[in-house]
């Protein structure tokens, strides 16, 4: 037992320390749901987060791969034993699910789930999910004991979740008013240049019968006072955290920006995570950008099968890489053909760190971006 209770220490501490981690409450979840699965030796784990519409706001699982998702299909809805659980609020301890009477379905891409133990994560009188169980790998199914490991389990996650929501709701604030002052800027930079640009671009077209020589020199100046727009613009817009990252975390969102490319393009685009440091807000924003540009070159340009992303934590770094097996490209040539080689490092060196483009024509390319933690 004592084995038993140093093993459940162990995975709370896992599931609070990713709340000190910052990661967002879904990464909190999956951190809860691999730590029990681990815990109690099963195949399956899920947890589930319900909502107000009779579905789930957030549901993680450990034992399903990313193609079993997708057959499975929608997110489930509060029936069957999932929503007897929610109703309830006690524990559930079952040698087979499917002999249930509070069982009804599951989609027929649905693994087969038999002995099953389910406890609801509580705050006080508030159910806040269910955490379950099925098909323990050892012989004879989840036993007392286990029910009792997973009950304490779950004590100590509905403080992880409930800091984990804390914490975002914190940074949805400071979000909040990071865009204020985006927004001041925007009016203070950008507008009042637009407004000269307006007013400098009547003035020519005025001047353009009379005087063409002074509506040149107008032109002139819009053609400046553009630009500096443009790049004010810019500026700002970059500044600009992405609301993915504060609602799903920076390995979830990019996880799937690769599944959208990989439903849109013709080659097949995969994301492999290993675990991943706690990063700063302007680190997450880099290495999602860096992404996003290295993808965006692989999808245009390289006329590749496939297309692999990796993101991960070695020795207090950040790893990127985003690797195509497409027709690749000389990198010394390709300085001024507008693949954003050049904006990609800025953004690394800007945070101690680097991006290296490996490549040569006909066994693609190869970016990696190395950031300090």
């Amino acid at each position: 037992m004592t084995e038993d209770r140093d093993a459940v220490l162990q995975a709370v501490s896992s599931a609070v320390l990713a709340v000190t981690r910052h990661l967002s409450v879904r990464e909190v979840l999956q951190v809860i749901v691999r730590s029990a699965q681990q815990l109690l030796d099963a195949r399956y784990a899920a947890l589930g987060v319900p909502d107000d519409q009779g579905a789930f706001a957030e549901f993680v699982a450990e034992g399903i791969s990313d193609e079993e998702w997708d057959a499975i299909g929608p997110m489930p809805r509060q029936h069957g034993m999932l929503g007897a659980m929610l109703r309830e609020g006690a524990p559930v301890r079952l040698p087979d699910i499917r002999r249930d009477a509070r069982f009804e379905y599951w989609p027929r891409a649905h693994p087969v789930l038999k002995d099953f133990l389910g406890v609801p994560i509580r705050d006080g009188d508030q159910v806040l999910g269910i955490v379950f169980l099925s098909n323990k790998r050892a012989p004879g199914g989840f036993t007392e004991a286990d029910q009792r490991l997973l009950t304490m389990f779950a004590a100590h996650a509905a403080i992880a979740l409930t800091n984990a929501r804390l914490y975002e709701r914190g940074r949805e604030l400071a979000l909040v008013e990071e865009r204020t002052r985006m927004a001041r800027e925007l009016h203070d930079a950008v507008t009042q240049k637009l407004f000269s640009l307006r007013l400098t671009a009547q003035a020519a077209a005025s001047l353009v019968t009379r005087d063409p020589a002074r509506a040149l020199e107008e032109l002139e100046r819009v053609e400046r006072l553009a630009g500096e727009a443009l790049a004010e613009l810019r500026a700002v817009i970059v500044e600009l955290r992405p609301a993915e990252l504060d609602r799903h975390g920076l390995a979830e969102t990019l996880r799937k920006h690769v599944r959208l490319l990989d439903r849109l393009h013709p080659a097949s685009f995969t994301f492999d995570e290993a675990p991943v440091c706690a990063l700063e807000p302007a680190t997450e924003v880099a290495v999602l950008r860096v992404a996003q540009e290295a993808l965006h070159n692989a999808s245009r340009h390289s006329a590749a099968r496939a297309v692999g992303v990796r993101l991960g934590c070695e020795a207090g770094r950040v790893i990127l890489e985003v690797r195509d097996d497409g027709a690749g490209f000389d990198v010394a040539a390709a300085a001024g053909r507008g693949l954003g080689i050049a904006s990609m490092d800025d953004r690394a060196q800007a945070l101690g760190g680097s991006v290296r483009v490996t490549s040569e024509p006909g066994h693609g390319t190869l970016v990696r971006m190395e950031v300090p933690v």
